[in-house]
């Protein structure tokens, strides 16, 4: 009996040490707009991820394994991130720790101006993403890298003298956007842009989301930025981590359903909820990056699966 105890623990140990080699790991590498400053996202469900800078962050990757885990796909998620950081910050300081082990997929962007320096100037993207990608590639080869197009910044727009001042709020995440495809086409390992960005711009001209926080928000419509109008609000991460998730999935955002877990725990109604899903879907649709699924998965009310 002692033997055939000690085989089943051992059968046990490899089947879960199999299960544990099975899940397909991601990495994000970031900074305030991965990690959800300025909202609840920033800690929500840390405990589900894996912070390689051990500061109890959940943030967009916390959500996007939500959402996996609700689709029944198997993620192990871990994220890298610093305040007001471009990927140069992460390819001097971080490289030890972002080197630990190789990563099946990595999701990745800079600053939100592209240049802190020179801001719209992609240069300094393009070339801290090939070499981060050389890098990623080094631990594997088969990596698949992410890029990450972010948005307009409502402060760098309505306000005087900034680089965007007198355009229109589509603008910046257009040029962002046009940044990150530079980016991409110079460098073979990345898969695709997550066109978050542009997600917002739907939302806004989908009549969802408020276009100019300086001058209030209109009834029964949501402010994506949070209170310095320059990062995002609950809404705004939850539509970034819905672009992600169906980026590098390729599942319709709008399978997770009305009563998608992480919206109803973040105090998202079902109207809310489901046009987020629908312009994260069609910007996703634009870029051929999803085939319309929509609501396949079982949909009991919110809070029987919040587990």
């Amino acid at each position: 009996m002692k033997l055939v105890s000690i085989l089943a623990t051992s059968l046990t140990l490899i089947i879960a040490a199999t299960q544990a080699v099975a899940d397909t790991s991601i990495l994000f590498i970031g900074n305030s707009f991965t990690y959800g400053w300025g909202s609840s996202t920033r800690h929500y469900r840390a405990n589900t991820v894996t912070d390689l800078n051990n500061e109890g962050v959940g943030g967009v990757p916390a959500l996007f394994k939500s959402f996996t885990d609700q689709a029944g796909l198997d993620y192990d998620v871990y994220l890298e991130t610093r305040s007001g950081s471009g990927l140069d910050f992460h390819l001097e300081q971080k490289l030890g720790v972002i080197g630990r082990r190789p990563w099946d997929k990595v999701v990745m962007h800079g600053y939100s101006t592209l240049d802190s320096n020179e801001p719209g100037n992609p240069s300094v993207l393009i070339a801290t993403t090939k070499k981060m990608s050389e890098f990623l590639k080094g631990l594997n080869p088969e990596v698949e890298i992410y890029l990450t197009a972010t948005w307009s910044r409502a402060d760098l727009t309505y306000q005087e003298d900034r680089p965007w001042t007198g355009k229109p709020i589509y603008q910046m995440a257009r040029d962002v956007r046009s940044g990150y495809d530079k980016a991409a086409a110079e460098t073979p390992a990345v898969k695709s842009v997550n066109p978050v960005g542009e997600a917002w711009n739907q939302a806004m001209e989908n009549g969802i989301a408020d276009p100019n926080p300086y001058d209030g928000v209109d009834l029964n419509k949501i402010d994506l930025w949070t209170y310095d109008h320059y990062h995002a609000s609950n809404y705004g991460y939850y539509l970034e981590a819905l672009v992600v998730f169906g980026n590098v999935t390729g599942l319709d955002p709008r399978s997770l359903g009305e009563n998608e877990c992480s919206g109803y725990e973040l105090g998202m109604s079902r109207i809310q909820v489901n046009a987020l899903q629908q312009a994260a879907f069609e910007q996703l649709n634009k870029d051929s990056r999803v085939i319309a699924a929509p609501l396949v998965l079982p949909g009991p009310v919110a809070s029987q699966r919040c587990n």
